[in-house]
């Protein structure tokens, strides 16, 4: 089971504020910039991401929340990722509990909590 949605509603508030102003630009790190299914507003979400043949992966420490619903219905995104913008699309949720392509410790940090699903999508240019 991903973390609880209080822990995930804490970050939203607090830690999401701090961790949007270096992610982009740390290794590991990035801002998927999407828009509400409802609102239209445009999201900036920090997320763990991680390059893969194509495209990227994203770690779903939180289950499918808001952002992930938003790109899956919208198609596509924006990744800000290691200073780059880049935009992603053809996105899928696929099933991996063995974690494959993440790095050592986020391997073992994603088995620990059980998010067994991840958040691939294309680089798209």
């Amino acid at each position: 089971m991903p973390l609880p949605r209080s822990i995930a509603r804490f970050n939203r508030l607090i830690t999401n504020r701090v961790s949007s102003r270096v992610a982009g630009r740390v290794p590991g790190f990035g801002i998927v910039i999407h828009r509400g299914r409802r609102s239209g507003r445009m999201y900036r979400t920090p997320v763990n991401v991680f390059r893969r043949s194509g495209g990227f992966q994203l770690a779903l420490t939180y289950g499918r929340g808001d952002w992930v619903r938003n790109v899956l219905r919208a198609g596509e995104a924006e990744l800000f990722t290691r200073g780059r913008l880049h935009r992603i699309g053809r996105p899928v949720i696929v099933h991996d509990p063995q974690h494959t392509g993440f790095p050592l410790p986020v391997r073992l940090a994603l088995r620990a909590i059980h998010a067994d699903e991840v958040f691939r999508a294309d680089d798209l240019g």
